[in-house]
């Protein structure tokens, strides 16, 4: 099977297409023939070697398809099923066949597409995860320290159908984007801490931190330490009070997330669809920050 991976770890040049086995679904994995697969992040971060996987690898971490195969004990799904769902180890979403974690898959409703549903259990999965650890009353005032990337835009959303009123920061081309989905976009840069208070002059009551290093450091002083979180540098986080999300990668996570896209409340912000052929582009796009919305890989 034809498959977009990396050969071994390293930068965007060990990028490449595959020949790998059919999957074969194990405990706790449905095999799905994929209808659309999502781009995230974490992609390059694996491809690079930031979690240990040396490779060869075939990359992406979450999908939408129809169930193909079951593996052993796993119930609630049916060979036809349209699901969608995270990919075990974070790998094996970008080819025609992929395995998905059962307990960490949903059936996708009616009037959520395939596209739309491959781009929830990882970045609105977060995002959701988040708001809940977070547990900010409504009026409550949420600093999302890099707001237009992938898990940015989402939590944005899902805040503000909390009630929450959400500042954040990003470069000034993401700011109209930001400022229709209900946030007040912040520029980096020096005097970004001047721009945040004046922002949230009643004080911000938690923040999740896309960003990680020195942006962390910087607006950390301004949110309260055990509401501080990060998905971008758990070890500065830690280091200054905070903590990083915990994920309940659960079914009932994508259940509500895809209630939501299907209610109107929630909008996955899929910016194009590419086909496998374009998984090197489409991940560039989203490595090198071109992206402004979500980018789907079609098999």
């Amino acid at each position: 099977m034809r498959a977009y991976g990396f050969g071994r770890a390293g930068g965007p040049e060990q990028e490449t297409f595959l020949e790998v086995e059919e999957p074969v679904p194990g405990p706790d994995e449905l095999l799905v023939r994929v209808r659309a697969a999502g781009v995230n992040p974490g992609d390059w971060r694996v491809r690079n070697g930031a979690y240990g996987v040396p490779g060869p690898a075939v990359l992406g971490r979450e999908v939408a398809g129809t169930v193909l195969a079951l593996g052993e004990g796993v119930s609630g799904f049916a060979v036809g099923d349209e699901v969608f769902g995270g990919c075990p180890g974070m790998l094996g979403g970008w080819a025609p066949r992929a395995r998905t974690i059962a307990s960490f898959s949903a059936h996708r409703p009616d009037g959520v597409s395939a596209e739309q549903a491959a781009v929830l259990p990882v970045a609105a999965g977060t995002a959701l995860d988040t708001l809940r650890g977070l547990a900010l009353e409504p009026g409550a005032t949420l600093l999302v320290n890099g707001a237009g990337g992938g898990v940015g835009l989402p939590l944005i959303q899902l805040a503000r159908l909390q009630g929450l009123h959400v500042v954040g920061t990003a470069s000034p081309g993401k700011h109209d984007l930001l400022t229709r989905l209900g946030a007040t976009p912040v520029a980096y840069g020096d005097g970004v801490l001047d721009r945040l208070r004046a922002a949230a002059p009643a004080g911000i009551d938690g923040a999740l931190d896309l960003v990680g290093g020195d942006a962390l450091r910087t607006v950390a002083p301004l949110v309260p330490a055990a509401a501080l979180y990060s998905v971008a540098d758990k070890a500065t986080v830690a280091e200054l009070g905070g903590r990083a999300v915990e994920r309940d990668r659960s079914p009932a996570v994508l259940t509500e997330l895809a209630r939501l896209v299907a209610a109107g409340d929630l909008d996955p912000l899929v910016q194009q669809t590419r086909p496998l052929d374009e998984a090197g582009e489409a991940l560039a796009a989203v490595e090198f920050g071109h992206a402004t919305g979500k980018i789907v890989l079609l098999p």
